[in-house]
């Protein structure tokens, strides 16, 4: 899992968006650590984790985590779905989706969250595929004189 949170990492570094995303967001080094609360499988978790394989090589995966809200609801949070690319357009994704979604609500959440970088049709596409819609616009602006990361991709019009 962590070889290809890396790989999914260094996909978004070329999206627009996916720099500041890589900052503020994405999950850190080291992603083994950061994997290990999702992976542990307690009973009680609020953090679960699902692989997806083709002939038992894992070629994806998916963690997610329920988040307690201020007004005492369930919120489930797709934190990492990713599947090589060679193995996309197979179903996958969708066999990870499928059992996240059943946890979520099998815990009581009244929706779930995921996030999808602009740009990136594919992703949104497949979380539409699921049900979700966009319900919260992130705008950002740069100022570049205060920020040395050339990053082209962050700078292309919407």
């Amino acid at each position: 899992m962590a070889e290809l949170a890396r790989t999914a990492l260094g996909e978004l570094s070329g999206e627009r968006g996916g720099v500041v995303f890589l900052g503020r967001e994405a999950r850190r080094e080291p992603i083994e650590v950061s994997l290990k609360a999702a992976v542990a499988d307690e009973p009680d978790s609020v953090h679960r984790a699902w692989v997806g394989t083709v002939d038992d090589v894992v070629v994806g995966y998916l963690v997610a985590r329920v988040e307690d809200l201020a007004d005492g609801r369930r919120l489930g949070v797709v934190e990492d779905v990713f599947v090589e690319e060679q193995a996309r357009g197979i179903g996958i994704g969708e066999a990870l989706m499928d059992p996240a979604i059943g946890w979520f609500v099998s815990l009581g959440c009244f929706g779930a969250d995921a996030v999808a970088l602009p740009g990136m049709r594919a992703t949104k596409n497949f979380f539409e595929t699921f049900g979700f819609t966009a319900r919260l616009l992130v705008v950002h602006r740069r100022f570049h004189a205060f920020d040395p990361v050339d990053a082209d991709a962050d700078d292309a019009p919407a």
